[in-house]
């Protein structure tokens, strides 16, 4: 059992990067991205309530901005897709590291309800901002290359 542990992530780390090469259908590497992206956000939303002891439940407001960021860059302004995405983590950490300066100082029930309030106000903020596309979002959004593959 221990041995399996052992290899088991590795193996599975292998796979992700060979598995675009694969002569499989893009419905499949599609929703592997989706997969991953997902984790990433349960895995940040494990880090603060797990182990910081945190309740949050604004999470995908900052997820929202990076990819805001992130589509407004290279949609609107032509950017290149992977300053964009640098761009967007940096503008989530520093909105996250605002409003957590604020809302840390609350404790006990206060805390949760204020994350609900961030995450609510920035959804309604960015749903009606005409140049993000409304609630709708940004179209037309290009696909990332990586080593030829898109």
């Amino acid at each position: 059992m221990r041995t399996l542990r052992r290899f088991a992530f590795p193996a599975f780390a292998l796979l992700m990067l060979v598995f675009p090469a694969l002569p499989v259908p893009d419905f499949w590497i599609t929703q592997s991205n989706y997969v991953g992206l997902y984790a990433l956000v349960a895995l940040g939303l494990v880090l603060l309530t797990g182990v910081a002891g945190l309740t949050s439940f604004g999470q995908a407001a900052f997820v929202g901005i990076g990819a805001y960021t992130a589509a407004f860059l290279v949609v609107k302004l032509s950017a290149s897709p992977w300053l964009a995405l640098l761009l967007g983590v940096g503008l989530a950490m520093a909105a996250a590291l605002v409003l957590g300066a604020i809302t840390l100082r609350m404790s006990g029930h206060y805390l949760p309800l204020a994350t609900i309030a961030w995450g609510l106000a920035l959804y309604y903020t960015m749903g009606n901002m005409e140049f993000l596309g409304k609630y709708d979002g940004i179209l037309n959004i290009p696909t990332l290359e990586v080593f030829g593959y898109d």
